[in-house]
């Protein structure tokens, strides 16, 4: 029975992912997928590497996921699944790779300067 653990990351969101042999259910903090991500494209892009893949129903999926907000926790979790899925099967790697989802997402808020409002905003000049 294939079982494998994965790792995803996006901004200050982190995903542990478990796949297992199973019909196409998705866990998450131990709840339904569909319930902790309600909106119509995170579930999307949770099914996009099953998708890519023809692999949609074949594997379950246990998530934790932590930090960040929901967009982050989503992308996070789609990248999990997506390099546990190349762990399984070696052969997804291209396709996967080819839609950029087995690429870390860089992009992170850029922190606060000094002297500053935020990280680029300045208090405002006054000549005179």
């Amino acid at each position: 029975m294939a079982n494998t653990n994965s790792l995803g990351r996006r901004k200050t969101a982190v995903a542990r992912v478990i796949l297992t042999e199973g019909n196409g259910n998705i866990t998450v903090n131990g709840r339904d997928g569909k319930e902790y991500f309600p909106i119509t494209m995170q579930q999307f892009k949770l099914q996009q590497p099953f998708k890519l893949t023809d692999t949609v129903g074949k594997y379950d999926v246990v998530a934790r996921v932590d930090g960040g907000g929901i967009t982050g926790q989503v992308d996070a979790l789609r990248l999990g699944i997506a390099r546990a899925l190349v762990k399984l099967d070696p052969e997804h790697k291209p396709k996967l790779k080819a839609e950029e989802l087995m690429t870390r997402d860089p992009r992170a808020v850029e922190r606060k300067k000094f002297g500053r409002k935020k990280a680029r905003k300045r208090y405002q000049f006054s000549k005179r």
